[in-house]
This record gives structure tokens, C-alpha cells and sequence, in this order.
């Protein structure tokens, strides 16, 4: 009968939200899966953690089994879900007013095979998400080629981004996701039921591919905890910072908020900063440059912008360059150079801007005259902020510097092809041209490593 009961209600909660009636009011529990996505794991070649929520657990339930993902490959089209794996569920509750609580599921499906593709749903006996379905990475191997979407700064309204997205994602077109900070504008809002409506919002796509993320200045609410709670990254640091392998390239995920939250305090700075040195030192070390020969890092705050604000990427001294004012400790693009960094993805400016490959304000191209991105003598900074907000679009100044190499306001988002050990391919697409391809370069490296050399 209890079952009968959840189930005579759960139509009435998806018509009306998540987050709109509170058990109380209704005197049921929620069982129901949603705000479904991936993420990959410790290994990205073998690993993909399954996240959802509930509005409650289910009972009498023993360990384990209130968490569960049933999946198996997709065989001639059909879902064969004859394996499961358990997880845990953490019991999460907003800050704000209404102290709006949730569990958040987590499990990690290990042992996969690569080049297949694996359907699943998540659950448990008191209720089931639909079936998705992932593939995972083509080889084990580096000798591959991924394909992302990265942007940042999409909310749920005004997310101008979505639509194609979802339609590409459908289309196999990625491999990957990445969103460089700043979800739904907010997701502790309306006591955390604008970020419920965000993660449903996006499940048409991150419960398909691995949406990857860093935090943004609008996580910060209640020291990140709607953004800490919701995401399931690698490496064990509150989704605050992490690396992982994708064929031929090294990606780096960074806190740019760590240097301007210091409220929280200075540990979480201070801790970054000592992983971030030692990832890069390890992934420069010339066998595992040898091996995979791409770094690419990405954070929320640019170090440099051409917008017409008072942003901090405005200024000379940006924090996150530089570090601390006066002392200068704490700044991230010495460790860029030193460890050689090839691409740095920012977000936060609503526009789309490339950079010519640049150190310490001095543009610093490859030494053929028409190929500035040919063997370059610095990092190549991306600003990619534009997928879509209730905040609208961001102006540039008048008179663009020297060191901007391209600049829109265009709405879209930026595809990478990491086509082999020597080329990537970079895009910019512009949902106000209807998926036109607006800015595209090539970036080609003979040799890879510190800048200093």
C-alpha cells in the first residue's frame, strides 16, 4: 500500500516541482530520481560516477540499496541493465530559509570497456529514473581524439546554449562537457529550487556525457554548498579543484574563488596552490609529456579580459595572476609558464574573447610570421562566459588591446578537438547566428614544456 500511495502522488510532485511542496504539505515521501548526470572518475578510461537526488530515502532499505545504477551494453539497440552497482546518499540541506533538504546519490560504475556504449537508470525499489545511455572513451590509450563543449555562465533562464546542446549531445558530437562556473543564477536561490530546476534542466545533456565543472563567484552562497553538494568530481576536494587524463591531453580544474572569498578562509587557497604546483610538475615531467603531451587548465575568473567593466581581469594586477597585492604570492601564471601550460579557459565575462599567446602583459607568438599559434612561447587564453544568463550580455571597451586577438558578444559556447599529440582545433559557435562557426584557429605544437627552456 505504500508504494500505491507513493505512486498515486509522484505525478502531482512532477507537475508542480521538485522544490515547490515540501513532504509536509503533501504527507508523502519522495522517491523519485531526477537531476540526473555524469561525471567521470578516478579513471577516466574505465569510470563514470552516476549522481542523482531524492527528496527523501526510502525505507526500511538495507546499506547501499537506496542508491543503485542497473546498466549493461546497449546491445542492437536494446537495454540489457544485467549489471548493478551501489553507492551512498549524503542528506544535503540548503541554507537557506526554509532549510530545503535532499539526498544526493552517488555511484561510481567501474571495470567499464572502452569504445562501448552502456544504457542505465538509477534508483531503487521505490522508484526509477528513465534508461540514458553513455559511451565511453574510445581507447585506454592517449592515441585518441576528444571532442568538448566548454562554456560557463549558463542559468536557467536565458539559457540561450541549451537547445543546441541537448541537439549535439544527442548527436554523439562530444565526448565530454566542460562548464567553467556560474550555474542557474543561482542554485541556492528561491531556497535551493532554482538550482533543482538547473540540474533538470541540464540532465538532457549530463546524464548522456561526463559534465565536468568548477565553481564560480555565484556558487558561493553558504561557502559553496549547493555547488559542493550537487557534483560528484574526482580527487576527493569537494569538487573545488582536480585533474583528469582525456586522450592526449591533461586537463586542470581550478577555484579561481578561492582568491577572492578569503572569508572562508585562507586554507582552501593555500591548499590549491601546492596540489595545482605539484599536478603540473608531475604532468610535465618530460615521460609524461612524452606520453601525453597537452595541459590544458580552466577556472571561472580570467587573468585577462578587454570587457568594458570593473571586473577584476579589467586590472593589471589581477588576483589570480599575480596573487596577493604587494606580495605577490599565491599567482597562478608563473606556475603557467614554468610548467608549461598550453591553453588557460576562463568564463565570467558574458563574451567570447582569444587571446594571442601572452605572458605578464607581452604577447609572445610562434616565431613564423603568419603562424602566431605555432609553437608559441606562452599560454593561449580563452574566454568562453557566453552560453547564456539572466544577466545578459557583456560589453567591451572601445579601443580593444593589442593582446586580443578576437572578441565577440555573440551568445554560444567554444568546441575543442584534441586531434592528436601536435593539434588541437578550437571553435567558437554563436547560437545569434544559429550555430554559425564565428572564430576557429589551430593550435600546433612540435615540442611541448616549460616556457623558461
Amino acid at each position: 500500500m505504500q508504494r500505491l500511495h507513493v505512486a498515486l502522488h509522484l505525478g502531482i510532485l512532477l507537475i508542480l516541482g521538485f522544490s515547490q511542496v515540501s513532504t509536509e504539505e503533501v504527507n508523502i515521501v519522495h522517491y523519485q530520481p531526477e537531476q540526473v548526470h555524469l561525471a567521470f572518475g578516478e579513471r577516466t578510461d574505465s569510470e563514470i560516477v552516476v549522481t542523482w537526488s531524492t527528496r527523501s530515502l526510502p525505507p526500511d532499505l538495507e546499506v547501499g540499496a537506496a542508491s543503485v545504477v542497473e546498466y549493461g551494453r546497449l546491445v542492437a539497440g536494446q537495454a540489457r541493465l544485467t549489471q548493478y552497482a551501489r553507492g551512498t546518499a549524503t542528506k544535503f540541506v540548503d541554507g537557506g530559509r526554509k532549510q530545503a533538504t535532499q539526498f544526493i546519490h552517488r555511484v561510481t560504475l567501474s571495470n567499464l570497456e572502452p569504445n562501448a556504449t552502456y544504457a542505465y537508470h538509477c534508483g531503487s525499489a521505490f522508484g526509477w529514473s528513465a534508461i540514458f545511455q553513455f559511451r565511453t572513451v574510445p581507447s585506454a590509450s592517449v592515441d585518441w581524439s576528444p571532442s568538448l563543449a566548454i562554456y560557463g555562465d549558463m542559468g536557467n533562464e536565458n539559457a540561450q546554449s541549451l537547445a543546441r546542446l541537448q541537439e549535439e549531445t544527442q548527436r554523439g558530437m562530444y565526448d565530454a562537457i566542460i562548464h567553467v562556473g556560474d550555474f542557474a543564477y543561482d542554485m541556492n536561490s528561491n531556497n535551493a529550487r532554482v538550482g533543482d530546476e538547473f540540474m533538470r534542466q541540464i540532465e538532457t545533456v549530463a546524464a548522456y556525457l561526463p559534465y565536468m565543472v568548477v565553481p564560480g563567484n555565484h556558487e558561493e552562497k553558504f561557502n559553496f554548498s549547493n555547488y559542493r553538494a550537487r557534483f560528484s568530481m574526482p580527487g576527493g576536494t569537494d569538487n573545488l579543484f582536480y585533474s583528469f587524463d582525456l586522450g592526449p591531453v591533461h586537463f586542470v580544474a581550478i577555484s579561481t574563488e578561492v582568491y577572492y572569498f578569503l572569508n572562508y578562509g585562507l586554507k582552501p587557497l593555500v591548499f590549491q596552490f601546492d596540489w595545482l604546483r605539484e599536478d603540473l610538475a608531475k604532468a610535465n615531467l618530460p615521460e609524461n609529456r612524452e606520453k601525453r603531451p597537452w595541459i590544458i587548465i580552466y577556472g571561472h575568473r580570467p587573468m585577462y579580459c578587454s570587457n568594458e567593466n570593473d571586473n577584476d581581469c579589467t586590472h593589471s594586477e589581477t588576483l589570480t595572476r599575480v596573487g596577493w597585492p604587494f606580495v605577490h604570492m599565491f599567482g597562478l601564471e608563473p606556475l603557467l609558464y614554468e610548467f608549461g601550460v598550453d591553453v588557460a579557459i576562463w568564463a565570467h565575462e558574458h563574451s567570447y574573447e582569444r587571446l594571442w599567446p601572452i605572458y605578464d602583459y607581452e604577447v609572445r607568438n610562434g616565431t613564423l610570421k603568419d603562424s602566431p599559434y605555432e609553437d608559441p612561447r606562452a599560454p593561449v587564453h580563452i574566454v568562453t562566459g557566453s552560453a547564456g544568463c539572466k544577466e545578459g550580455r557583456e560589453p567591451f571597451k572601445g579601443k580593444i588591446p593589442e593582446w586580443s586577438a578576437f572578441h565577440s558578444q555573440d551568445y554560444g559556447y567554444t568546441r575543442l578537438k584534441a586531434h592528436n599529440r601536435t593539434h588541437l582545433h578550437f571553435e567558437q559557435v554563436s547560437d545569434d547566428q544559429n550555430g554559425a562557426i564565428i572564430d576557429d584557429f589551430w593550435l600546433v605544437k612540435s615540442k611541448h614544456g616549460s616556457y623558461q627552456n
